[in-house]
């Protein structure tokens, strides 16, 4: 494995995969070619006639749609046998491509366990005005087997949301800008290169710290550039040289983040439970209380542990979090701050910390 491992590697996919171990690799991110068959046709923007940059690329080119579901039968086949049985694995498309791989991931076994709508808050606008604008694509995420024990971690994603859960719908940006990845001519090298925070919130959603995450169509090296950011390992696998010598230096600018900023260590349900009412119990709240939130909105700690309002009334904290919100749920260990005698303020979820790390060293002692 040291030959691959946090390798970028030029050569054909199927034949690079052929020389990994069965079981070897914990996730898949497939940015396979979608098999658009734009013809030659040049479209040009509407506001100043400049021309809009398509796919054209061999790479994208099939002889016939049998040939396109050869192809991706033999290289998906090569991922689900070097896939862990607990792994996942993500494909990405548009209409032209994604019905076609789902049914041939069910064909070889996988089991679906959702798609993802990539909303793009800015699409490319449909320069014919003869269609809808192309505003999404579609990410299925999937095991190799039905009985797998997959990765999901959900407290990372709810909090990357808000306290909420995270939804299957993602609004995030089409990458532009200082993200694109340019060639020596200045334009952008990679007609399909995808933003780094779509690539963030699939590797935090499904893989943990320390896992190998294979890409086989590396393209201009965003998913490496995510996995070595966020502390996972990676195998790149393109047959472009060009883009293979942007995606390495890409990567080796990379600089690791903080994860413990991010991610949420440990399931809630295998945390000691600290209950609102515990806290003022334990003398680290009192009734009378004054409560913060994030806007500067102030409420009372009432003597049955809830909190008052003027205009809301009373409710837990997660409800009056979520009115004040005017949202239907919300987490609100996330949303105040208790305000001390001496005017400052210090986050209730702190608190629970503390109370939690007491109640859990109680436990451990008996």
């Amino acid at each position: 494995m040291d030959k691959y491992l946090n390798k970028i590697l030029l050569g054909d996919c199927i034949e690079l995969m052929r020389g990994l171990p069965d079981a070897s690799v914990d996730a898949v991110f497939a940015d396979s070619p979608y098999n658009l068959q734009l013809g030659a046709k040049t479209l040009y923007r509407p506001e100043d006639q400049t021309a809009a940059r398509a796919v054209r690329d061999s790479w994208d080119a099939f002889d016939s749609p049998a040939a396109y579901d050869q192809f991706t039968r033999d290289w998906m086949a090569e991922c689900r046998r070097v896939l862990k049985p607990d792994g996942a694995m993500w494909v990405i498309g548009s209409y032209h491509n994604i019905f076609r791989v789902g049914a041939i991931l069910q064909d070889l076994g996988f089991w679906i366990l959702n798609d993802i709508v990539w909303v793009k808050t800015n699409p490319m606008p449909n320069f014919r005005g003869t269609r809808f604008t192309n505003a999404h694509e579609t990410l299925i995420w999937a095991t190799p087997h039905k009985t797998g024990k997959y990765t999901f971690n959900y407290e990372t994603m709810k909090k990357l949301n808000g306290g909420k859960q995270m939804r299957s719908d993602w609004d995030i940006n089409i990458c532009l800008g200082d993200e694109r990845i340019k060639g020596a001519d200045g334009k952008s090298l990679h007609n399909t290169q995808k933003p780094m925070d779509l690539l963030r919130r699939v590797i935090l959603a499904s893989t943990k710290p320390g896992d190998i995450i294979l890409d086989p169509f590396m393209g201009s090296g965003t998913t490496a550039a995510a996995a070595r950011e966020l502390g996972r390992q990676f195998i790149g696998m393109e047959r472009d040289s060009a883009y293979v010598m942007a995606a390495r230096a890409r990567v080796d600018a990379v600089v690791p983040v903080d994860l413990s900023d991010i991610e949420v260590s440990a399931p809630k349900r295998e945390e000691v439970r600290v209950a609102f009412s515990e806290l003022l119990d334990a003398g680290l709240l009192y009734a009378g209380q004054t409560l913060v939130s994030p806007r500067g909105e102030r409420v009372m700690i009432t003597r049955d542990a809830q909190l008052t309002h003027s205009l809301h009334g009373k409710a837990s904290i997660h409800v009056m979090a979520a009115k004040m919100q005017h949202s239907v749920s919300f987490n609100g260990w996330d949303y105040w701050s208790a305000e001390k005698r001496d005017g400052s303020l210090v986050p209730i979820d702190e608190l629970r910390k503390y109370l939690r790390g007491i109640k859990h060293d109680i436990k451990k002692a008996a």
